[in-house]
Parts: C-alpha cells; structure tokens; sequence
C-alpha cells in the first residue's frame, strides 16, 4: 500500500506542469480569462449576462471558463470595435452549430455578412457628413430647405426664417 507522501509525490509532476504550462489548463479562471483576453473581470460578467460566453461554476461557486472562450471574446471585442450590437454578435454566436467557437471558415462568414452592413452604415454616415456640410456651408438657420434639420421642406408651410427657433414648427 502506497503512502500518501508517495502518492502526492506522483500527483506533483502533474500539477506542476499545470502551473508552469498554461496550456496544460483546461478551464481558466475569470481573472486568468479577462487577463488574457484584455477585458475586465466585469466585462466578462456582462458578456456571460448576455449570452454571449458561458461558465461552469465550481463546488464554491467560482466561475470557469474553457480555454476556447478567448476565442470569443477576441470576436466579441472586434465586432464590438467595428460597431456590431451585442445582440447582432449573441446572434452570430448562437447560430453556430452546438454553440461552438467560431472557426476562420465561421470568421470569414460572420465578417462577410458585417462587412455588407458596415458598408452600408458608412454609405449612410459620408451622406450625412455631406449633408451636414453643406449646412454649416450655408449659415442661414432658416431650416427652409434645410434637409438635416427639415427633411423634405416640412417646415416651410410654417412661414419664412427659423422656425424651430420662433418656437413656431407646426405647419
């Protein structure tokens, strides 16, 4: 029968390679996670609120995160820079066979179908950049023919000048 000094001396190896070996883990922590993925601990906590990442939780309650969610979270802060709503990315995510974590062949997906909307949201901001221009161009605060501030000359049935201003905009 072996001691349970012999037996520790055995289970060692193992955990050390664990500790000196990060890859050796299987789970990380949420502080190991939001440390290596760049995020705060908090972060994390809304991202798991949303559905966008899952835990396991331990016998004291402690969160645990597979290794692969990194991978995730790497996606979620992308998407989020590029400017995709959070429930657009649960979307994406869900969508993936049994919630698994995006491939490059997933990615290349997913940022096809953005990069469409993106292209469109930035068609929508050089118009509106053009517009706005023109305004500050103009100077004249009628809001006539303004079409930022009166789309389609609404207000011009209200009378000449300002008509925001003259706290007079019904037509």
């Amino acid at each position: 029968m072996r001691s349970a000094e012999e037996a520790g001396r055995e289970a060692a190896p193992d955990q050390a390679a664990a500790r000196h070996d990060p890859g050796a883990q299987r789970e990380l922590t949420v502080g190991q996670l939001a440390a290596r993925a760049g995020v705060s601990v908090s972060a994390l906590h809304f991202y798991e609120r949303k559905g966008l990442i899952a835990s396991r939780r331990t016998a004291g309650n402690q969160r645990r995160y597979r290794r692969d969610t990194l991978r995730r979270v790497a996606l979620i802060r992308v998407a989020q820079r590029v400017g995709i709503p959070l429930n657009d990315i649960r979307a994406a995510l869900a969508g993936l066979p049994g919630g698994r974590t995006p491939t490059r062949a997933d990615w290349e997906q997913l940022s096809a179908r953005w990069r469409a909307e993106l292209d469109e949201r930035i068609r929508g901001l050089q118009q509106l950049r053009d517009d706005f221009t023109g305004c500050i161009g103009c100077g004249c605060l009628s809001l006539e023919h303004c079409c930022l501030a009166n789309p389609a000359d609404h207000l011009a049935a209200a009378g000449p000048g300002p008509r925001r201003l003259l706290g007079s905009a019904q037509p």
